[in-house]
């Protein structure tokens, strides 16, 4: 089995820190049995983009090379461990969801995620829109879960770890996208993966300003409204 290009240091660094975020979410939920601090519209949206970028796991091809076992494990674990992260909310700790604070239009985001991905799709198919579609959303979609603590003011300190990871993991992929571009000649045209991606960087440019200068102050982290 050969072993793809992609697969280097950056885009590796970018998916364990994807999945250490998720295990704080999970663990930060399941040791205070509550969810106060967290924007269920965040989940659900990603929920949403896993599953319209996930797709191709219903066309086969899991064995193919080391790169699609790898794929296939994260897409897997990316899509139960939301999912398991929604029902949280939803079901089991439903009763402590911060609903006043959690006010973000999210018609507005999957609007504007639809309409981009119709005029910019990687090529003209379902399985493209749907996945350039993702690209959009997931640049967005952390952005009730800003807003909610902009609006409670102190964030919790295993929240603002799940958010900081959250935010390096995507940083990382940019750091990849760099460089695969400069290394691997036949890795260019992926406008919709840099732009979605560069944009959903941005939004956590201020949060981790405010992270690394209460972490080295030993304070709670305060976000400003």
């Amino acid at each position: 089995m050969a072993v793809s290009s992609s697969m280097n240091l950056f885009r590796i660094t970018g998916d364990l820190v994807h999945c250490v975020s998720i295990f704080i979410l999970i663990h930060k939920m399941r040791k205070t049995r509550s969810c106060t601090g967290i924007s269920r519209k965040t989940l659900e949206l990603y929920a949403l983009v896993f599953v319209t970028r996930y797709l191709d796991l219903l066309t086969g091809g899991y064995f193919e090379s080391i790169l699609t076992i790898y794929n296939t494990v994260l897409k897997l674990l990316f899509l139960a461990s939301t999912f398991y992260c929604v029902y949280l909310l939803r079901v089991k700790y439903r009763h402590t969801y911060d609903r006043s604070h959690d006010t973000v239009r999210v018609s507005i985001l999957l609007g504007a995620s639809a309409l981009l991905a119709l005029i910019f799709p990687q090529r003209y198919s379902v399985l493209e829109i749907l996945w350039s579609f993702s690209q959009f959303l997931e640049a967005v979609a952390i952005f009730p879960q800003l807003w909610l603590l902009r609006r409670t003011g102190e964030v919790e300190n295993l929240t603002s770890h799940y958010i900081f990871c959250l935010g390096a993991y995507r940083a990382c992929y940019v750091l990849n996208w760099i460089w695969r571009f400069v290394t691997d000649n036949t890795y260019r045209g992926q406008y919709v993966t840099w732009t979605a991606g560069l944009l959903q960087t941005s939004l956590y440019v201020d949060f981790f300003y405010y992270y690394l200068k209460y972490k080295k102050q030993g304070r709670a982290l305060k976000l400003p409204p």
